[in-house]
């Protein structure tokens, strides 16, 4: 039987898009039917497998995308949210080979069933961008995404602070004005599956908040001022308003945490 550490990296280090996505989702069956050891003895790898496409280029370098008014523009913003997704992916499944030994079973249920989602969700994207005439792989993308796990690598609260509760949680606050723009621009497919993967999004925030807060209590911290103290170390950037208090305040994410030391 393997263990969850092998199984992870098994998916992590498959490159083909499609081929991922359909490991991430074998992973989640074999975990819910017994099938993988919950041990984490394993290695896993500093980076993820990926495709020769897309191109991978420095943020400064991605080409300005317009706000998705014309149907390039939309395809160019489907394209970039397939990437993140794809990464998404990785990160989930790196979480669970990475830290799940630290865990009880229910965390790992939990961000395997994340990883399903992101697998879901890059299938929703790759196949819209085919109905629009393109695909993932045909324009270029970022290259910063993995960033996050590389710089939270060997500290699970760390991870957790970072990846769920302000890259994830960012989601949460662009994404309803993305659906509009796709509304507005008559597009209501794409609308559909964005909204769609906003609301899994909350579920993975809380997922993130959950288990920070329950690792926090566990060591005895407080939890929102070792979320400050990680996220001031550990994120290459700046929370930035507006926020979605709504839907950041049903995952579980509340004011405290993101206010006082937004910019």
């Amino acid at each position: 039987m393997p263990t969850l550490a092998e199984a992870a990296r098994g998916v992590l280090l498959t490159a083909d898009p499609h081929d991922k996505r359909r490991a991430a989702r074998s992973l989640a069956r074999a975990w819910r039917r017994g099938e993988i050891e919950h041990r984490c003895d394993t290695a896993m790898p500093d980076r993820p497998a990926w495709p020769a496409e897309p191109v991978l280029l420095a943020p400064n370098q991605m080409p300005k995308r317009r706000k998705g008014g014309s149907e390039r523009g939309r395809i160019a913003l489907l394209h970039a949210l397939a990437h993140i997704e794809f990464v998404a992916i990785d990160l989930a499944v790196d979480l669970v080979g990475r830290f799940g030994g630290e865990f009880p079973r229910g965390f790992v249920d939990d961000w395997i069933g994340v990883a399903a989602d992101e697998a879901m969700h890059f299938a929703l994207l790759d196949r819209r961008l085919r109905q629009l005439g393109s695909f993932y792989g045909d324009l270029p993308a970022h290259a910063g995404l993995w960033e996050a796990a590389q710089l939270t690598a060997d500290d699970a609260l760390a991870r957790l602070a970072i990846v769920p509760m302000v890259l994830e949680a960012r989601g949460l606050d662009v994404t309803p004005m993305t659906v509009e723009r796709f509304r507005g621009a008559g597009d209501e497919a794409s609308a559909k599956i964005l909204s769609r993967i906003y609301n899994d999004e909350i579920r993975h925030v809380s997922a993130g908040t959950v288990w920070f807060r329950q690792k926090c209590d566990e060591m005895g911290f407080n939890a929102v001022e070792t979320w400050h103290s990680l996220v001031k170390s550990r994120f290459r950037g700046s929370l930035k308003p507006p926020f979605n208090d709504s839907a950041r305040g049903r995952a579980g994410l509340t004011q405290e945490f993101y206010a006082v030391i937004a910019s």
